[in-house]
């Protein structure tokens, strides 16, 4: 993704800003992942930035462990709930976190360190794909951004979506009355992809694509 398009897909909300205005005060949440108790740093202008996001709370209480080795993508990492997740769940991997919003990197990265995770890397997307063009990815888990607007939304899941390995999935949540299904049927039609829903609770769906 290019710098100049990133920065147009994160005009339309705060915590798409590569920089976001206001202090970076921080603070701690004690917060249950995967059933673990954990106490991680927050701040404004990061999504979600007071609590662990409901979607991204029934992501972490569906899906099942991401491979034990290889790449894991954490798409839209926030203050890094889910790219945690994963590195928990699968120390012998390779987790990326990608987000634009050079504060919610920052939070990811000290987040895994106060944890002793040292298999976390954080990236702005386009600094990935320059870096790593031909990278190929074993599991991506997202709380993708709905609300950025669906052209937006789709031109990052045409980014990303086609660099799952062969036999990798991913494993997105989606609200229902953001649209969900409609999403389901956009990514089966236009990206050719086979998607099933796994599961849907509290009015989110989990979309599994493959």
């Amino acid at each position: 993704m290019a710098r100049n398009r990133a920065v147009r897909l994160v005009a339309v909300s705060h915590y798409f800003s590569t920089t976001p205005s206001g202090p970076d005060r921080r603070r701690e949440i004690d917060v249950a992942i995967r059933g673990r108790q954990v106490r991680l740093e927050t701040a404004a202008g990061v999504f979600s930035g007071d609590r662990l996001d409901p979607g991204t709370t029934v992501l972490l209480d569906t899906v099942d462990d991401p491979p034990a080795t290889g790449v894991l993508l954490d798409l839209g990492c926030g203050w890094g709930p889910i790219a945690i997740a994963m590195a928990l769940a699968s120390p012998g991997a390779r987790v990326l976190a990608v987000d634009v919003n050079s504060r919610a990197l920052a939070l990811t990265a000290d987040n895994a360190a106060r944890l002793g995770l040292t298999n976390v890397e954080t990236y702005l997307p386009e600094e990935l794909l320059a870096t790593e063009p031909d990278l190929r990815v074993d599991e991506l888990w997202s709380n993708p951004p709905i609300r950025i607007g669906k052209a937006a939304l789709h031109e990052i899941l045409q980014t990303w979506l086609p660099r799952l390995a062969p036999g990798a999935r991913a494993q997105l949540v989606v609200q229902r009355n953001l649209g969900s299904d409609s999403l389901q049927r956009w990514i089966a039609a236009e990206l050719d992809r086979d998607v099933t829903r796994l599961t849907s609770v509290n009015g989110f769906r989990i979309l599994t694509v493959r």
